[in-house]
Parts: C-alpha cells; sequence; structure tokens
C-alpha cells in the first residue's frame, strides 16, 4: 500500500509540472520529439534491404564450363524494394579475380544480363556473387547454380536449342570411365541464350529447331552473336520442324544452303544408316579406320614418360594410346528394322550452294555448306519427333555429326594430357627485356655470406675486441646493410622505363567488302615501381583476362586486376608490383571494312597468288599455308595489291612449326619461375608467331626424347588454323610491323612501347 502511495504522489508531481511548464519549453519539447521521429523514419527507411524475389546466376552452357575459354554467366535480377545503384559482383572461390557490372535497380524491375568470362581451369573452384550498393555494402547474395561438367578443352562441346527435353541430342558412353571423356549436351534456353559471340565460343557445335528460331523467341543480339560464331569457326546443325517457321524466319532463311518448299513422308531412309557405317565424316572427308580385328589381350601396364624439362611439376599419369589407326566405332552397329520401316518427314526445296551429305541431290535428309570459317548442317527432318527419337543408333548418329573423336568410342586407355597454354609463348615475345633473374647460385652466396657475417664472424672480431655486448648495436647494422645490398642488386637487375607492348593477331573472314574481325591483343606491362593502372576498351565486344598458366602451370589466372563489364566491353585497373612484367589478353570482335583481300588459284604449274593490301601500312612478310607447305611471297606495300606466282611446294608445316616453335616449352617454363638463369626470350617473332598459329603440328618428343605428349599448348577455340588447312583452305599470314588494328587499350603513357600485328585469312583455291 505504502508503494502505491508513493507512485501515486509522484505521478501527481510530474502533471503539476508539466502545467507549470512555459508555452515556448512546452513547444520545443513537442518539436525535438518531432524531429527525433522523422530522423528515425528516414534512418530506418534508409536501412530497409530491397527485396530481391529473383537473383539467379546461371554459370556455363546449361552448367558446363569449357576449359580454357570464355562461357556465358547469365544474371537474373528482379528488385521489389526501393531502387538503388548496383554493382554485381562475381568471382570464383577461394581463387582468381573477380569481375564487376555496375546496374541500376529501380523499383520493381526485372532485368537479365549476360558477362562473358573465362575458365582458367580443369575442375571448378565454384562461384559466388554478391551485389553491392554505391558504397559498397552488401545487399544480398545469389543463388548461384553449381557447375554441373568441367569441360576438358579437347573435347567437343554441343549445345541444343531444342523444342523438348526427350529431343535433345544424347551421346554414347565413352569407353575410358573418366569423368572428364563421358560426352555432354548443354541445353540451351532461348531467353537465357549469349547476345555476345565471344560468350560463345566455348561451343564448338550448336543444334538449332527452327520452331524457336522465331523472331519472339530469338531477339537481334542473340541472332547477331550467333552468326557471328558460326562465320569465326562454328558448327551450326538445324532441324526442320516445320517449313512455316524458316518462312517466318528471315535471317535464317538466308542462312540455309536451300530453298525448302515443301513436305513428304520418305517411306526408305536407309541412307542414314549407311552414312553411319561409313567412312564418311560430318564435314564431308573421311576418317582413317584400321582393319576390324580380333579382340586384344588386355594391355600391358604403360611405361612411366620422363620428363625433361625444367620445371618442377609432376608428369601427368603416363597413358597408352591405340597405336595405328583404330576401328571404326560406327561399322559394326546393329540394325534397327523398327526405324527403317516406319515413315520419316522430311522437307523437300532445292540446292543452293550445299551438298547432300546424307541422301540424293533431289531428295537429302542432311545438307552441308560453308559459311566463312564454320559450317552449316541441315537435318531436312525433325530429330525431335518419331521415328528418329526412338532409334536405336541415334546417340552414335549425334557423335559423328557433331565431330566426335572415334578414339573416345573404342580406347579404354584413351586420355587427355595436361598442357600449358600458349599465352606464355606470346609473353615470352613481348616480355619487357629489362627484367632479369638473380641466378639461384649468387642467391645462395649471398644468403651463405649474410648468415656467416651475423654469426661466425661477428662473434669473432668482438670476442677479439672484448666486446661482446655490442652484438646489440652490430646486428642491427649487419641487418640494414644487406638490406640496402639486396635493394641495390635488385635495382641493377630490374630497375628500368615503363613499357607497354603489343601484339594483335587478328582472324579476317571476309563477306563481300566487309569482314568480321576476331582479334586476341596481347599485351605486356612492366612497372619500374607498385603502380595500378587504368585499361579500356571502346569496341563493341570486347573482353578482359590475364594470363591464362594452363593446367600444368595449376590454371588459374595469373593477373591482378579489377574488371568492370561495361555492356559487352569493359574498364580495369591493374595493379603491377615493382620490377616486375605482367601479360593481359584483350579479346573481341568487330565488324568492319575488308583489310586484306586474298585469290589463290592453282595450275598444273604453280599457284597464282594475289594480295590485295587495303590497309594504310606496309605487309612486311607474307606467307602462303596451303596443302601442308609453307611458301613465302614477300612483303605487300600499303594500299597496293601485288600477285605472287609461285610453286606448289615449299617448306613443310611440319618442319617450320618444329624449327620456330623448338623453344616454346623452355620459355614458357622459365616465365613461371621467380629465380634461376635469365629467361628464354623469343626473338624471331615473325615466323614464330606464325608457327604458334599451327601448333597441333608440334611434337614435342622431336626436339625432347622421352617428353610425354606431342603438341603440349592449350589453345583458344578456333585459334589452330590446322583444320582450315586440312580442309583444303589456303591461309595467308600477313605481319605488319609496327601497327595495330584497333586503338590500344591502355590509358597511361609509357616510356617504352610497341606493336605489331599478324593478319590471319582463309579462303578456297580455285
Amino acid at each position: 500500500m505504502e508503494a502505491d502511495r508513493t507512485i501515486g504522489r509522484r505521478r501527481e508531481a510530474l502533471v503539476s509540472h508539466e502545467f507549470r511548464c512555459t508555452p515556448l519549453t512546452s513547444a520545443v519539447t513537442r518539436f525535438g520529439a518531432l524531429f527525433a521521429a522523422l530522423l528515425l523514419g528516414c534512418v530506418t527507411l534508409a536501412a530497409a534491404p530491397a527485396r530481391f524475389d529473383v537473383f539467379d546466376v546461371f554459370i556455363g552452357y546449361d552448367g558446363v564450363v569449357p576449359e580454357g575459354s570464355w562461357f556465358p554467366v547469365v544474371c537474373e535480377i528482379e528488385n521489389k524494394g526501393p531502387g538503388f545503384n548496383a554493382t554485381f559482383e562475381l568471382s570464383p572461390k577461394g581463387q582468381g579475380q573477380s569481375r564487376e557490372l555496375p546496374l541500376e535497380l529501380p523499383t520493381g524491375t526485372r532485368k537479365r544480363f549476360v558477362m562473358p568470362v573465362f575458365s582458367g581451369h580443369r575442375y571448378s573452384p565454384g562461384w559466388e556473387a554478391r551485389l553491392l550498393d554505391e558504397r559498397g555494402r552488401l545487399r544480398a547474395e545469389a543463388l548461384v547454380r553449381p557447375v554441373r561438367k568441367q569441360k576438358v578443352w579437347q573435347m567437343p562441346l554441343l549445345g541444343a536449342v531444342c523444342r523438348t527435353t526427350a529431343g535433345k541430342p544424347v551421346f554414347p558412353e565413352a569407353k575410358n570411365k573418366s569423368g572428364d571423356l563421358q560426352l555432354e549436351c548443354a541445353r540451351l534456353q532461348p531467353e537465357l541464350f549469349p547476345d555476345s559471340p565471344l560468350a560463345l565460343e566455348g561451343l564448338d557445335t550448336i543444334y538449332l529447331n527452327t520452331e524457336l528460331a522465331l523472331e519472339d523467341k530469338f531477339r537481334e543480339p542473340q541472332v547477331k552473336a550467333l552468326i557471328a560464331w558460326l562465320h569465326g569457326g562454328g558448327h551450326l546443325i538445324v532441324g526442320v520442324e516445320q517449313l512455316t517457321h524458316i518462312n517466318g524466319t528471315p535471317w535464317l532463311r538466308g542462312l540455309l544452303p536451300c530453298d525448302l518448299t515443301g513436305m513428304t513422308s520418305a517411306p526408305a531412309h536407309g541412307a542414314l544408316d549407311g552414312w553411319l557405317r561409313s567412312a564418311r565424316r560430318f564435314d564431308g572427308r573421311d576418317y582413317v579406320f584400321g582393319e576390324p580385328q580380333a579382340p586384344a589381350p588386355p594391355p600391358a601396364p604403360a611405361v612411366p614418360l620422363v620428363q625433361t624439362n625444367k620445371s618442377k611439376r609432376p608428369p601427368p599419369k603416363p597413358v597408352t594410346a591405340p597405336p595405328g589407326p583404330i576401328v571404326n566405332p560406327y561399322a559394326s552397329l546393329p540394325a534397327d528394322a523398327a526405324f527403317e520401316s516406319a515413315p520419316l518427314q522430311i522437307a523437300t526445296g532445292v540446292l543452293r550452294d550445299g551438298r547432300a551429305l546424307i541422301g540424293t541431290g533431289d531428295a537429302p535428309l542432311v545438307i552441308t555448306a560453308r559459311r566463312g570459317r564454320g559450317q552449316i548442317t541441315v537435318l531436312t527432318f525433325s530429330p525431335e519427333r518419331e521415328p528418329f527419337v526412338s532409334w536405336k543408333n541415334r546417340p552414335h548418329f549425334w557423335a559423328k555429326l557433331t565431330g566426335v573423336p572415334p578414339e573416345i568410342l573404342v580406347a579404354e586407355q584413351h586420355n587427355r594430357y595436361g598442357s600449358q597454354s600458349i599465352d606464355g609463348v606470346f609473353g615470352a615475345m613481348i616480355d619487357s627485356k629489362q627484367v632479369r633473374k638473380l641466378p639461384v647460385g649468387w642467391l645462395l652466396l649471398l644468403l651463405v655470406g649474410y648468415l656467416a657475417v651475423i654469426g661466425p664472424l661477428d662473434q669473432y672480431w668482438l670476442k677479439k675486441i672484448g666486446k661482446q655486448m655490442f652484438t646489440w648495436v652490430t646486428f642491427p647494422v649487419y641487418v640494414a646493410f644487406f638490406s640496402g645490398l639486396i635493394y641495390v642488386i635488385g635495382y641493377k637487375l630490374r630497375a628500368g622505363e615503363s613499357e607497354w607492348n603489343e601484339l594483335h593477331i587478328v582472324d579476317v573472314v571476309p563477306f563481300g567488302e566487309r569482314a568480321d574481325w576476331r582479334g586476341r591483343s596481347y599485351a605486356s606491362i612492366y612497372s619500374p615501381v607498385n603502380a595500378r593502372y587504368q585499361l579500356e576498351s571502346d569496341l563493341t565486344y570486347a573482353a578482359l583476362r590475364g594470363e591464362f598458366l594452363g593446367n600444368l602451370g595449376g590454371g588459374g589466372d595469373a593477373s591482378r586486376a579489377r574488371i568492370a563489364q561495361r555492356g559487352n566491353n569493359f574498364v580495369a585497373e591493374i595493379s603491377v608490383p615493382v620490377w616486375t612484367s605482367q601479360l593481359y589478353v584483350n579479346d573481341w570482335w568487330r565488324q568492319g571494312p575488308l583489310p586484306l583481300g586474298v585469290a589463290v588459284s592453282a595450275s598444273r604449274t604453280g599457284l597464282s597468288v594475289t594480295v590485295d593490301n587495303k590497309l594504310e601500312t606496309k605487309l612486311t612478310d607474307a606467307r602462303l599455308v596451303i596443302g601442308g607447305q609453307v611458301i613465302a611471297l614477300g612483303e605487300v606495300p600499303a594500299g597496293m595489291s601485288r600477285t605472287f606466282d609461285v610453286a606448289k611446294t615449299g617448306e613443310t608445316l611440319k618442319n617450320f612449326v618444329q624449327t620456330n616453335a623448338k623453344n616454346f616449352q623452355q620459355a614458357v617454363n622459365q616465365r613461371q619461375q621467380a629465380f634461376g638463369e635469365n629467361r628464354t626470350f623469343i626473338e624471331n617473332a615473325v615466323p614464330a608467331t606464325m608457327a604458334a598459329s599451327f601448333i597441333s603440328q608440334y611434337d614435342s618428343r622431336v626436339n625432347q626424347p622421352g617428353a610425354y605428349n606431342p603438341g603440349s599448348f592449350i589453345t583458344p577455340p578456333g585459334f589452330d588454323l590446322t583444320p582450315l588447312m586440312e580442309r583444303g583452305d589456303a591461309v595467308l599470314l600477313a605481319w605488319a610491323a609496327d601497327y595495330a588494328p584497333v586503338k590500344g587499350i591502355n590509358r597511361f603513357t609509357a616510356r617504352r612501347s610497341h606493336r605489331d600485328t599478324l593478319l590471319r585469312v582463309a579462303t578456297t583455291v580455285k
């Protein structure tokens, strides 16, 4: 009771005090309370997180990521909270550099975008995606779809834009049970299809159902990217669903090598099975198969081979490959009577520039034609309908049509070797020669001298003069002296001026007076101080990456860069440590005027080669590769055309590559060593760059007896030109000294700089 009375008296006193307040005091009190409430509301509103009902990230092609290639990352965001300026950040877990993309996210918006990312790993490290605001605060973390498979760089990859899940192409199981060698088909959704030709380079083949090629499903940027990928060396397979799909899609109708006018039922279609069992390839050439033999006894264990280079990395597991020509894996496939007896609906029409790969010219089942460096194949039937879907040999049909190496299907011990990256070769060409290494012997001698001075020598002379306590003074003096000595040695070895060197390798794909330009610009920067440098591209399609080390170099990206994707190009800030040289690669694509015209005609006595140089710079060295021969042409003045009458024979391509690539592996190995003798530089860049364009012709066993694999270099898709030469094309390699086809990406001025360009043009022989 006493407590209740006390509380009551306090309430009365408080009320009487309130009535005793002056009007001014009361107004100030009410204003302060109102201001505090408004401030609290503003803070609460500002701190309110954005609502993301959708924040998904799709890695690769249906979860498949190719090694040593660009692949797409598709992000979809729906913001139902307050709008803000965001930064999308993507990075591999635990290693590699992050990529950023600034974007605006107003309230109630849904955005989808594609970012090209380079894969430098044989095994996926996993990925993380975050959304940051203007202040760098984390606003959301994405649901990143996991990588289903990491494709080994030498294995083909098919992407399918198919109508049904059941109609998706399937492959037979590889004999080798290794997951790396199992064949895979990635299903591509039209709404997630990349709109950048760079993001499509990880695909060797694309299957497209005509129903999904309609304009309401395939947007114009996606069509442009698809055609650029095709002309750059891709293989497009078109399955005809209905004629209305083709007639209603102008871009597809103009791309096909035939005019389709009707549909009919083909009761007999044994030509499909006949082609499948034959030695004929998907591009019209023939495989070289051996004769079928009786089952062989189990193979003997492989003999380990010794790696003779100076690299500390262990060699890959030894594997025996089938000797000589392999047996045709398709010849013994079982017959399918149900498929042969069922009618197949096919489209009929007239051939334009194509030819019948399967069937006859009057009733072709499969039509093929060249498109630039690539190939288009038309299936006049729908591979997603009966009876084809139920065909027992359907997996082998897709394997042969997409160019799967036959040895995958017959050799149980077939494997793919670890390899070095071709990037290191170009780094050894253009790296600054201001960088020199301290030999290991001198480094050890310096270390022994340091230990001797701070140990027994210091103790001896201090004891001799009777001043052992002076060691607290002499020891810091020794440390300071040797620190200064090491700095002076490093300065003498590596000090210099800032340097920026470029080497552009440009593939020119002509069509009329215009051309597709697919460029790879290798840029090496040397910095005499710890510094950051700005890079930027103003091209329509461009992407930046660091030096790829290859799976023998541990994979990954050797650079330190902060890359912000800006639409389909980029801005970047790179960090270069003092006295070091780093390599960056700018991959780009654009359309422009034809820079170089080439015409090759053959006669019984020789070749007539006409080179029309439309550039404002001289071609200092031009060579023609045709039929396994390298023929030197000479110079072509700026803005002029020259005709060369040459013999059909010259230096063999294998000998040319072997001679000019003999020190490639040594140069790449020494680039990855911090100490040792000074690096091996590739001095004669002209023939070396041309030899690198056919690097699959290189056999390391010639120069290094006992080497574990021939041609051990990973190349980007389409870089090696051997397939073009093998299909009968002539390839012109033209060197333009002190010339760059595009504006440099460096946004700073270097004291030293140099640039060169190699133009590569493939043409048919008349």
